[in-house]
């Protein structure tokens, strides 16, 4: 026979109303109470029939995630599973579910939302990217649904809750490293113009050159898809100018490996003729040949806090919204070398 709340509440020597609020985590309840309770629903095996609860309380007990493109395209690129893995790790505590959205074209995008939002399918969302004039996100605000962006907004911030890290200050540092190294001429390899991430880091490096008083040439700068392939396209252009780079700054490791890749089937040497510094340091960063410099922003974090945030929206729509910043770090591997004179380099 199924155990249920009236076992539990007897077991606790509490009433079932009690047993109700612990489920839902009510803070009418004190800690001591709510742990004593879950220890014996744990003991007699109760799990409680969270349909129910979520029909009692107007609630889903889901979030919806949504992705930047296709599953195809995203789930190839590691940041995406980890990023995935920190939200599903915060929602699991508060037993929350998740509900996936992709699209081929940001209107597939867009209207997943609206079918999200408008189907009551979930209590709030959480975008894992930030665009420039997003239709997402202006629907999200007018809707006054509660939703997270992980990454910075373009406007209105004040009224979004964001996790992001201060890619301004990341695309700088990693810049000046390089230039610390000596280099002198020094391209990058962004993603798609009209996001977020990609014009703080973009912006970043132009003052880190600026600030050296080197100067900015447009042929260096490229957008390209966060894959292999546009790094390997991206790449093939630079080396085959009058005057290549020497260091490359790309903003994320996946194009990095095609870099790399392109690099060495093209007979040039990283570190000892081009240096390559990346963003994410997911877990093949350490793996690739040679072992990939990388600004590790914490992806995981990212997630954890974005599932963190929202469910507090979700739960107390009261709150203010609020910004995160995720701390970053430079680990420094083996694709980065001081340069010497005009030519490259020894350790």
């Amino acid at each position: 026979m199924a155990v249920t709340i009236k076992d539990v509440a007897r077991q606790a020597n509490v009433a079932p109303s009690t047993v109700s609020r612990v489920i839902a985590d009510s803070p009418r309840i004190s800690e001591k109470t709510k742990k004593r309770v879950r220890r014996i629903m744990d003991e007699l095996g109760y799990h409680p029939n969270m349909n129910a609860r979520s029909l009692a309380n107007q609630t889903t007990q889901a979030l919806g995630v949504i992705m930047p493109s296709s599953a195809n395209k995203s789930f190839q690129n590691p940041f995406f599973p980890e990023v995935i893995r920190g939200i599903s790790s915060f929602s699991h505590i508060k037993d929350y579910s998740l509900y996936m959205s992709t699209g081929e074209t940001e209107q597939e995008i867009f209207e997943g939302v609206v079918k999200m939002v408008q189907g009551k399918r979930v209590d709030g969302i959480v975008l894992l990217y930030s665009r420039v004039d997003d239709p997402v996100t202006k629907y999200l605000v007018e809707q006054e649904f509660p939703f997270v962006l992980i990454g910075k907004p373009h406007h209105i911030s004040e009224d979004i809750t964001y996790i992001d890290n201060d890619n301004y200050s990341a695309g700088r540092e990693v810049t000046e490293y390089l230039i610390s190294l000596g280099h002198r001429q020094i391209a990058f390899i962004g993603g798609s113009p009209d996001l977020m991430v990609t014009k703080e880091r973009l912006a970043g490096y132009r003052e880190a050159l600026k600030l050296a008083d080197l100067p900015l040439p447009d042929d260096y700068i490229f957008y390209m898809e966060f894959d292999r392939e546009g790094g390997q396209q991206a790449v093939e252009q630079l080396m085959s100018m009058p005057e290549p780079p020497t260091a490359i700054v790309v903003t994320d490791d996946l194009m990095a490996l095609g870099v790399l890749s392109t690099l060495a089937e093209s007979g040039h040497m990283v570190p000892d003729e081009v240096s390559v510094a990346s963003f994410n340091n997911v877990i093949f960063s350490e793996l690739a040949s040679p072992p990939l410099t990388s600004v590790d922003v914490r992806i995981f974090q990212l997630g954890y806090e974005a599932a963190k945030s929202l469910i507090e929206r979700v739960e107390q729509p009261h709150f203010a919204p609020k910004s995160i910043i995720v701390p970053y770090k430079i680990v420094r591997r083996q694709t980065c070398k001081q340069i010497v004179k005009d030519q490259l380099c020894t350790s």
